[in-house]
């Protein structure tokens, strides 16, 4: 196999950027030093010239990114700054206009350091204005850094702000006014969102014509991913390789067509129709608005435009690896996206099982192709998926076998065809029309296969071996010379993996407990092996979004959940419970008014109450039985729970009075305490500090949060008594494990500065 040249020079960008990556750059710079020496000293004796200047350009452009990422400099967090910026990006979320600006001036407050390299922004509009992409605005805003919360297996926000460039998140202050400076320019997308708003089509197809042409996938709803999601057909929508290809093999068709009519002779040899292929496809991916994965298509089918061509055509692998060289080299941080390494990956296996093999012939042969693919392709990307998300829709290669093509060869040609035949209304709106009915069988075909097969999340300990399974399966029939009987040994164990019990291993007697990462409020998970429960639900936050929302599939089941009060940093997220979960039993005080509260089920909380379960004892130590003149504060439930010689209290929001009323029910020292009111002067008072002698203090509280929680005062209070202090601001959930027996265990989901605290 020929490498060429382009094979070390993706592998040089590649490293450049991991070693950035992985911190080697940042915590080594003597030894990445010394290895670009070697690399020199190496190509002083070889062809490969360009390795190092590839090398360099991969770390010192990942530097850079990285470096963009951390420009809201310190202190300017919770800052008014004075802005004038240009709408790139205008999303509705529950009634809440989310805008992504490019700031083209910032002034910072006087004493205060600049923010003249911010960027990037993404804010929250609340007051009633109308703002539209392309406008120019003057407006204040009040930033901090891009941050998200940190919990187990969920969503990495604060990442995706990174990627996406993003320097700060924050909200439009209504005073003094925003001010439009400048109107919008034009827009090709946006005037085509404007057509379809005014055409007589259901709700549903203008969002999917939307996403599927124009790139504009923030038109969906929720529903509409959450069915794409649990069926593993998401890549058919996002603007990817599919659609960019079907526009660069439809536009050179076309284009040799016409070359074909008006040059019979030697049309054959013309080289405008791939000059014109390539130009429909940088232009509808401009149109498609360049995000990573139209950037990424783009280039691959531009490298593919080449080589098919046959002018100067590299062999496939050369191909790919240039096509690698080509994103890393534009956007460094596709690298860190795990779209980037799955369309590769997908793009390479596709070469593996069809090189050497013949072009296929007539619609037979064709069906069979598609079947073959699929077939090879199904499992490794399913073990892909798993470890990268720790997810699998079981019949998504199925449904892919049947939804590739009828995306493909149905629904983007006449949804495209729509647009192409603008000129002709009755025969646009036709396509069209074929256009929602072939969305109406696809949807129908997705929701059938969530119905009855939904999205399998496997325990952490088995989705990795299925992961690897899986690709050793697709390794065994997809490479050539491999032995029947391994292959059929591969079918056996991945059989055997996917019907294993799913249970994870629980050690006897044990309860974990999950302190939630859900800002300025309080959620905590207890699990012991027969019983799941909730202590509070975390907040609402002004725009809707619930914390709750993004920590669990839907569907989950829990036996208990208390509702400590009803503040909303505590009951905040009952509504995401009512809507997406199952709960058996619902506790809170009594007198307080909840969304719960008018239900036939919900229990309330009174000091004697006691349970146990799995060894594990529940005992309620507070409020008192019966109707009481105590603050909703002071009204909380609190909870003792015991697991061997281990103690555990929650006790939401109680004051320093309460506090010492509690002292002669305690069984002390605490082996973990979460602390009431998030830190607050109000509690963990110093008797309280003094008595209980927790081993472990977990502060739940926001980052930058306006109240100063957790207080010094408090803060050092715990240190005097030896504690061990966590806070979910800054390391994240906090999981322990109490096994009798067992000195407490407790894992951060975030590690500081590459070092995990020590108690």
């Amino acid at each position: 196999m020929r490498t060429g040249k382009a094979l070390p020079a993706a592998l040089a960008l590649l490293g450049g950027v991991l070693a950035v990556a992985s911190g080697l750059v940042l915590h080594y710079p003597a030894l990445i030093l010394a290895a670009y020496l070697l690399a020199g000293l190496w190509i002083a004796s070889s062809h490969f010239t360009g390795l190092v200047f590839w090398l360099l350009w991969g770390t010192i452009t990942a530097l850079l990114t990285m470096e963009q990422g951390r420009a809201l400099p310190a202190g300017l967090s919770g800052s008014d700054l004075r802005v004038e910026a240009r709408v790139l990006d205008v999303r509705d979320d529950n009634g809440v206009a989310r805008l992504t600006l490019r700031l083209q001036s910032c002034v910072s407050p006087p004493g205060q350091p600049s923010c003249k390299a911010l960027g990037k922004v993404r804010v929250s509009a609340y007051q009633d204005t109308a703002f539209q992409p392309g406008e120019r605005w003057g407006m204040t805003l009040r930033l901090r850094p891009p941050r998200g919360f940190s919990n187990p297996d969920t969503f990495d926000y604060q990442a995706w702000l990174w990627r996406e460039r993003l320097h700060a998140t924050g909200y439009i202050r209504q005073s003094p006014p925003a001010v439009r400076l400048a109107e919008s320019s034009f827009s090709l997308r946006r005037l085509g969102l404007e057509y379809l708003a005014e055409k007589p089509l259901t709700e549903r197809s203008r969002r999917w014509l939307a996403a599927l042409t124009l790139g504009d996938s923030d038109q969906l709803e929720r529903q509409d991913w959450d069915l794409l999601n649990h069926s593993g057909t998401t890549h058919l929508v996002v603007i990817s390789g599919l659609h960019v290809g079907l526009v660069a093999t439809f536009s050179l068709l076309l284009a040799r067509l016409v070359a074909r009519v008006i040059s019979p002779g030697n049309w054959r040899l013309r080289t405008w129709p791939w000059w014109l292929a390539a130009a429909s496809t940088i232009a509808y991916a401009t149109l498609a608005g360049l995000a990573p994965p139209a950037l990424r298509a783009m280039l691959m089918a531009l490298v593919g435009l080449w080589v098919a061509s046959g002018r100067h055509a590299p062999g496939p692998w050369q191909a790919w690896w240039l096509a690698v060289a080509m994103v890393v080299m534009v956007d460094p941080l596709a690298a860190w996206r795990p779209g980037f390494w799955l369309s590769f990956v997908a793009v390479a296996w596709l070469i593996v099982i069809w090189h050497g093999r013949s072009r296929p012939s007539g619609i037979r042969g064709w069906l069979w192709a598609l079947v073959r693919t699929q077939l090879l392709l199904a499992p490794l990307m399913a073990g892909a998926v798993l470890l990268a998300f720790g997810r699998l829709a079981p019949l998504a290669p199925l449904v892919n076998l049947l939804a590739v093509p009828w995306v493909s060869l149905v629904m983007v040609p006449s949804a495209m065809l729509g647009w192409l035949l603008l000129p002709v209304t009755p025969l646009s709106e036709m396509s069209w029309w074929v256009f929602e009915q072939a969305l109406d069988l696809f949807h129908a075909l997705l929701t059938l296969n969530v119905a009855y097969l939904p999205l399998w999340e496997p325990s952490f300990s088995r989705y990795k071996a299925l992961g690897v399974g899986f690709i050793w399966l697709a390794l065994c029939w997809g490479l050539p010379a491999i032995s029947w009987a391994l292959r059929a040994f591969a079918v056996v164990i991945i059989s055997l993996l996917a019907v294993w019990p799913n249970e994870e291993h629980w050690p006897e007697g044990a309860l974990r407990v999950s302190v939630m990462d859900v800002g300025q409020g309080q959620l905590v998970e207890l699990r012991s092996q027969q019983q799941r429960m909730l202590y509070d639900t975390g907040p609402r936050f002004r725009s809707g979004f619930m914390p709750l929302d993004t920590l669990w599939p839907g569907s989950q089941q829990f036996d208990h959940v208390v509702v400590s009060h009803a503040d909303n940093d505590h009951a905040g997220g009952i509504s995401a419970l009512l809507d997406g979960h199952e709960v058996m039993a619902w506790w809170l005080p009594e007198g307080e008014e909840t969304d719960v509260s008018a239900m036939p089920t919900p229990r309330t909380c009174a000091a004697g109450q006691r349970w146990s379960i799995d060894g594990i004892g529940f005992h309620y130590l507070w409020p008192p039985p019966g109707i009481n003149e105590l603050t909703a504060n002071d009204r909380s439930c609190v909870l003792s729970v015991t697991v061997g010689e281990h103690s555990l209290l929650l006790t939401g929001d109680v004051g320093v009075n309460v506090e010492r009323r509690l002292l002669t029910l305690l069984d002390t020292p605490l082996s973990v305490l979460v602390a009431g009111h998030h830190g607050s002067n109000t509690s963990s008072g110093e008797q309280f500090v003094r008595s209980t002698q927790p081993r472990h203090v977990v502060f739940s509280a926001g980052r930058d949060n306006a109240f100063g929680h957790p207080t010094q005062v408090v803060v050092r209070r715990f240190r005097r008594a030896g504690s061990c202090l966590w806070n979910t601001a800054h390391d994240g959930a906090l999981t322990f494990w109490l096994i009798p027996g067992e000195t407490p265990r407790v894992t951060p989901q975030r590690v500081l500065h590459g070092k995990r605290q020590r108690c």
